[in-house]
């Protein structure tokens, strides 16, 4: 039976190649920073990093390195156990705890990924009596989520307040209502309009839940968020979010909001109740992430200021960026094929970057994804614009 299912994959995969959508990864051969090393002929390639989720520079930070450090001293390498059985130490609860003052909410239970929390979020909460409203341009990992509850499913255009009013109307049909929402959309970079949401929210009797994975640590203020962008500090009642981006760039996620959902998500989530827990070094680092991140707003303040410079410089050189409040630059380009040729020619001028294209993005929707850290200098963002210019007239985009 191999045989023929085998030369069905090849057959798929060299579909996938034809096409331009063969996706090759790079091995980076240094920590994790504005400025990485990537193997290449056998030896080594300096480039600037600007394709990391690394917002706040904190993934080769020494403070997270010596508490995990200090972490697996006193608590060991791994928990060998799930979170009800014997796999519960004091650094999970302590990092719960600061999770939930971070964010202003109740209560707060861990995951292995921010993917398995949202994945595990809807079906202990849900049934066929209820209803999930969810955004279009929504992360895969709630998508996924969406797919494992009996629910009924409705969707409405991205941030189109007018379409989410009608799906609102339409679940008035079903007995609990819940929309579901990035706080910051990943490909595009736009903050959803959380206010506008929340009031629709209450005017139709409905819960919110906002995925902070891409905002938390960068949007707002003082980096707390979509919430306090919006002014809505413990107002809503479910918000995930992940360890693996601005809080320190590890493994690991989170799911924190009002106590009863948290408390029957510890009863009946499937991804909490069948992982192992996080080790304990990730629990440490990401608890010292949350205590450097209260004491100063210096990374916030960074990150917000670099942000704006690049993309400032890029939509002064012309080229087509979309609309963002956040440290995601999405350079438009629209072809699949030059997307991954724009990429290839930028990593040559020491520029690393990865084109986006169908599935991950719309087809005809390519685009290159530049995130801004609070890691990089006004030199390397400097460096940056000047060799998207080079490359963008060398292909035409820019004339």
């Amino acid at each position: 039976m191999y045989t023929k299912f085998q030369q069905h994959l090849q057959s798929e995969l060299q579909q996938i190649d034809a096409a331009g959508l063969y996706k090759r990864e790079r091995v980076i051969v240094s920590p994790q920073t504005s400025g990485i090393q990537v193997a290449a002929n056998g030896g080594a390639t300096d480039v600037i990093n600007f394709c990391a989720n690394n917002y706040l520079g904190l993934a080769d930070n020494a403070e997270l390195i010596a508490a995990a450090k200090s972490c697996m001293d006193r608590r060991g390498y791994g928990m060998a156990s799930v979170r009800f059985i014997c796999g519960t130490q004091d650094t999970h609860k302590q990092l719960e705890q600061a999770i939930s003052e971070f964010f202003g909410t109740e209560d707060t239970i861990l995951y292995a990924s921010c993917f398995d929390a949202n994945g595990g979020l809807f079906e202990p909460l849900l049934t066929a009596e209820d209803a999930i409203i969810s955004d279009a341009l929504n992360h895969a990992s709630i998508i996924d989520g969406v797919r494992l509850c009996k629910a009924v499913r409705y969707r409405y255009a991205n941030g189109d307040m007018q379409d989410l009013e009608k799906q609102l109307q339409a679940a008035q049909a079903q007995r609990f209502r819940i929309i579901a929402t990035d706080g910051v959309f990943s490909m595009d970079g736009n903050v959803c309009p959380l206010d506008k949401i929340y009031e629709l929210a209450q005017k139709y009797d409905a819960m919110v839940m906002v995925d902070e994975s891409h905002s938390a640590g960068v949007v707002g203020k003082t980096g707390h968020g979509v919430t306090e962008r919006y002014n809505l500090r413990g107002k809503i009642e479910v918000i995930t979010g992940t360890l693996g981006k601005a809080f320190g760039g590890s493994v690991g996620g989170f799911t924190t909001g009002k106590k009863e959902i948290i408390d029957l998500l510890r009863q009946r989530s499937r991804p909490y109740l069948f992982s192992n827990s996080l080790p304990p070094m990730i629990a440490a680092a990401g608890l010292r992430t949350l205590e450097i991140l209260t004491r100063s707003n210096e990374l916030q303040d960074r990150l917000h200021g670099n942000t704006e410079y690049f993309i400032g410089k890029m939509k002064a050189a012309g080229f087509d960026i979309k609309p963002t409040e956040s440290a995601i630059c999405a350079v438009m380009l629209y072809d699949a094929k030059l997307s991954q040729d724009f990429a290839a020619e930028l990593q040559k001028e020491g520029i690393y970057v990865t084109g986006f294209y169908y599935p991950v993005v719309p087809k005809d929707q390519a685009r290159i994804r530049v995130q801004v850290s609070a890691a990089h200098t006004r030199e390397q963002l400097d460096r940056g614009v000047n060799a998207f210019i080079k490359v963008g007239k060398q292909l035409g985009v820019l004339k």
